[in-house]
């Protein structure tokens, strides 16, 4: 199967390379997309050298820094598209900073082979963790999972983890193009309408490693927008089932 990594990129100058090498190592068939926002460090210079030097990595240079959901919906455009080593069958989404581990791609990839429209990287099933997370940070993440999928009514513990394969035939059906959301609300709105649609989900275990090198890009307004939009659609899936109708999204 042809499988495309797509990692955006802001200010990974100290994880880029070695980031790249280990997905390499990893899925040495792979080809990688990296989608730097413009980074000041150098990033996007720095993965175009390693691109020249490794191969099957392409880096898309953005203008600025426009957010997570807007990277992801123009990297996965180039995905689908073709524009990334051919037509894809799989589509992986994770950080380029080792919080995900890059090992755990063919464990992904290979749910997707079984027939899953989504594998999430899970940090809240039997065997997953985080490590090096304050106690403050857990509990918040802990917490917005279980509300997240309370008030949408998904089958999933981990609705916030970026580290996922997709079928590219799910990824489409979808249309990431017309979603909106940024920040790691994008990620529970891209679940949100692959359950709608009745794509298959799993959950694999992984263990979340807090970054070692750069800056967290999150923050408290990526928090707050997050938790806003998941009530909204939440109250929106709620009125759809007491007036009779469905959702937007599942008339997608």
């Amino acid at each position: 199967m042809h499988v495309v990594v797509v990692a955006p990129t802001f200010q990974e100058r100290e994880n880029v390379e070695r980031f790249l090498e280990a997905v390499r190592a990893a899925v040495p068939r792979a080809h990688v997309l990296v989608v730097d926002d413009n980074s000041p460090d150098g990033t996007g210079l720095l993965a175009d050298q390693a691109a020249q030097r490794l191969g099957q990595i392409q880096v898309l240079h953005r203008a600025g820094k426009t957010g997570l959901g807007s990277a992801y919906r123009e990297g996965f455009a180039q995905a689908l598209g073709g524009a990334v080593g051919g037509v894809p069958d799989v589509v992986v989404s994770m950080d380029a900073d080792f919080s995900h581990d890059p090992v755990v791609i063919p464990q992904l990839v290979a749910h997707v082979e079984a027939g899953a429209g989504l594998a999430i990287g899970s940090r809240y099933v039997p065997g997953g963790g985080t490590v090096n997370w304050p106690l403050h940070r857990r509990l918040l993440s802990r917490w917005g999972n279980r509300y997240t999928a309370w008030i949408l009514r998904l089958p999933i513990r981990d609705c916030t983890s970026g580290f996922r394969a997709y079928s590219a035939h799910a990824l489409r059906d979808i249309d990431p193009a017309s979603t909106r959301a940024e920040g790691y609300a994008m990620l529970t709105e891209y679940a949100r309408r692959l359950c709608r649609r009745g794509h298959a989900v799993t959950e694999v275990p992984i263990s979340f490693v807090d970054r070692q090198h750069g800056t967290s890009k999150m923050s408290g307004r990526i928090v707050i927008e997050s938790m806003m939009r998941v009530t909204l659609w939440g109250l929106q899936d709620l009125f759809g089932r007491v007036v009779g109708f469905g959702s937007a999204d599942r008339r997608r």
